[in-house]
């Protein structure tokens, strides 16, 4: 059942890329209910098994059909390309009642007996109290499951869009989104993802938000209807080895050369990292991995180039070769 996202000459001056907490927290939940998404997170819920029993997840998970919509004002896409979750979460508890109160109602009626629950009474007969409620769930889930994680997670969120930024400079906005999951189609001047839910929109000069997500694997979302902005969530690259212990693949003369934590520095960068990414990666300090990333810049053995806020470094050809054994 395809969704189609139709552009006009503005919206292609205004695509940009967003990282979401508040998403991630979502969909981490979603995670928990629906067992064809624990693969590569299996690691990552035996771990997290115990704090998650002690959550109540169950009014979130009313609200996540497997077929169906899901209420757009608890996860509305970010308002900027890197908003905290205290700004989100602070925009979830702000929405209008009657509003949030007429998409809830929309979600409920995708689930049989779900209006008649004890939930869904209380809900539609009190939405103000329905939106502090959830938001407080929320928040709790972000608490418990993503939030211990999320310094590794945004490292990783960030690596996707820098990476797709390169991507976009090179092929263009048609020659990108194809590439960024395989449920997407560009046509002409239309978007067609392959989706569960009927859904089309013109996106009427408000450009598209493309949200790279780590838990909505295998998923693709494009589902957002006004006032909601357009947006495209899809799973981040390199999930495969997001909870994997690092590996040991330090050239033993590397480690001769340079001592062991600086080479595993030096051999941690396959492609372009930042100071957060690398620490958790190897599980070093940020101080620590931040000197020896200035040993390593000053010995020309890397570069760093500055995006926005973050700092990225690559390996130069010397470094390459050392990596190597060249």
């Amino acid at each position: 059942m395809p969704s189609f996202l139709h552009f006009g000459d503005d919206d292609f001056l205004r695509c940009r890329f967003a990282v979401s907490p508040l998403w991630e927290t979502q969909e981490a939940v979603r995670t928990l209910k629906r067992p064809d998404r624990h693969g590569y997170h299996v690691p990552w819920l035996r771990r997290i098994r115990t704090a998650a029993d002690g959550l109540d997840l169950t009014p979130l998970w009313l609200l996540m059909p497997r077929r169906g919509h899901a209420p757009d004002w608890l996860g509305p896409p970010p308002t900027g390309p890197a908003a905290t979750f205290e700004e989100e979460i602070a925009a979830v508890r702000a929405a209008d009642p009657e509003r949030a109160r007429e998409d809830t109602a929309r979600s409920l009626a995708c689930t049989p007996g779900a209006p008649e629950s004890s939930y869904g009474r209380a809900w539609l007969a009190d939405p103000v109290r329905m939106v502090r409620d959830l938001a407080d769930a929320l928040e709790e889930a972000w608490r418990v499951l993503v939030e211990p994680d999320w310094p590794m997670l945004r490292a990783l969120l960030e690596a996707d869009v820098a990476f797709h930024s390169r991507r976009l400079a090179e092929v263009g906005l048609g020659g990108l989104l194809p590439e960024i999951h395989r449920r997407c189609g560009w046509h002409a001047t239309t978007l067609a993802v392959e989706s569960q839910v009927e859904h089309e929109r013109h996106l009427g000069g408000q450009g598209l938000v493309l949200m790279p997500s780590v838990f909505v694997w295998p998923d693709v979302v494009s589902g957002f209807d006004p006032p909601w902005q357009p947006a495209l969530v899809y799973p981040a690259r390199g999930i495969g080895g997001l909870w994997a212990e690092p590996a040991e693949r330090t050239p033993e003369a590397l480690v001769r050369l340079l001592g062991r934590n600086r080479a595993a520095v030096l051999a941690a960068l396959d492609e372009p990292a930042t100071t957060t990414a690398l620490a958790h990666r190897l599980r070093l300090a940020a101080s620590s991995v931040s000197a020896h990333l200035a040993v390593l810049r000053d010995a020309d053995l890397l570069t760093a180039r500055r995006y926005g806020h973050q700092v990225w470094y690559e390996r130069t050809p010397l470094g390459m070769a050392l990596t190597s054994g060249g």
